[in-house]
C-alpha cells in the first residue's frame, strides 16, 4: 500500500466526520427555531378563542348601546 492513498482516506474521513457533526448543528439548531416557531403559533391559537368571546361581548355591548 502507499502512503499517499492512506493519508489521502484520512483526510477524507476527517472532512467526513467534520461536514457531518456540522450538518448535524444545523439541523439541530433550524429544528430549534422552528419549535420556537411552533411555541409562539400554539400561545396565538389558544388566545384567539378569548378574543373571540371578547368580540361577542362587545359586539353584543354595542347592541344594546345602540337600542337605547
Amino acid at each position: 500500500m502507499d502512503w499517499t492513498s492512506i493519508i489521502v482516506a484520512i483526510l477524507a474521513l476527517i472532512g467526513t466526520c467534520v461536514g457531518s457533526y456540522s450538518g448535524f448543528k444545523l439541523t439541530s439548531y433550524r429544528v430549534e427555531q422552528l419549535e420556537k416557531k411552533v411555541d409562539k403559533h400554539n400561545g396565538f391559537a389558544q388566545r384567539m378563542p378569548v378574543v373571540e368571546e371578547q368580540i361577542k361581548v362587545i359586539n353584543h355591548r354595542i347592541e344594546d348601546l345602540e337600542r337605547r
